[in-house]
């Protein structure tokens, strides 16, 4: 099976890249050979490989800066989706996609479900909805894999920058009125090639088991590497930022879960056996 892989120097797109060589020979594009941003060079590259499963691990992610460049977000997160799955579409591929908790408003008192309807509260969630919504609409086959808070050991995250300012011993100040769950890079490469061999198609929740706030997450890493640094919670209000965020970005996994068979594995395990 021939795969291409966006999103090549990416936290998820990195740790595909250790699997899907597993399942054929792999294309993978990264943003100096690839501009998602330009239609029809996703065209011409489709096109001249031929893919049986395209893997869109790439996404505009700055959600602040977003805001200020809507326009180009879109490009990315919302017309290259669509674009990939009307060429998948054409040549019976499958497209596996990434999506994001922010697509939701956050005012739901439980875990947001696959069938809630969306409400997203900034440019990132929009244009990330619009991605959704044009693979749907492409009729091709596709498994659409939303999830929320991802971290791992290489790239931007908020891991790596508690870790870093941890091992400094400085004092954080993080939100606690942001509920979600965490999620590590090779979480979503590892099950999301054990749902493609399930062939799991549509909408799913891909996130770990339990939850917890921006505060809380940051006191088990700072627990994790064992430094002095104390965390002190703080307000939303208190940390200004361009884009808003929903309150509630838990996601409900057990439509996943059944279909592997097993539950998911709690976010702090994950973390500490990272």
């Amino acid at each position: 099976m021939k795969i291409l892989r966006t999103g090549r120097n990416g936290q998820v797109g990195w740790e595909l890249a250790r699997l899907l060589p597993a399942l054929g020979p792999v294309r993978s594009t990264g943003r100096d050979d690839l501009d998602l941003a330009d239609a029809d060079a996703i065209r011409r590259l489709v096109r001249a490989y031929r893919p049986q499963l395209i893997v869109n691990a790439a996404a505009y992610t700055a959600v602040d800066k977003a805001e200020s460049e809507p326009d180009l977000a879109m490009r990315v997160n919302g017309v290259a989706p669509g674009v990939m799955a009307e060429e998948a579409k054409r040549l019976g591929a499958l497209l596996l996609h990434y999506s994001t908790d922010y697509i939701f408003d956050g005012m739901k008192n439980s875990a947001y479900l696959e069938d809630d309807v969306p409400a997203p509260l900034s440019a990132y969630g929009r244009t990330k909805l619009a991605g959704e919504r044009a693979i749907r609409e492409s009729g091709c086959r596709h498994l659409i894999l939303r999830t929320s808070w991802v971290y791992g050991p290489r790239g931007k995250n908020f891991y790596l920058t508690i870790a870093g300012k941890a091992a400094k011993g400085e004092k954080l100040r993080v939100v606690d009125d942001q509920r979600g769950v965490p999620t590590t890079s090779g979480f979503l490469a590892d099950k999301a090639l054990a749902l493609l061999a399930k062939e799991a198609r549509g909408v799913l929740h891909l996130v770990p088991g339990g939850e917890t706030t921006w505060c809380g997450f940051g006191r088990e890493i700072v627990k994790l590497t064992k430094s002095p640094s104390e965390v002190q919670p703080i307000k939303t209000g208190e940390f200004p930022a361009a884009a808003r965020r929903p309150a509630n970005s838990v996601l409900d996994n057990r439509r996943a879960s059944a279909l592997l068979g097993a539950p998911m594995p709690d976010w702090r395990e994950l973390l500490w056996t990272l």
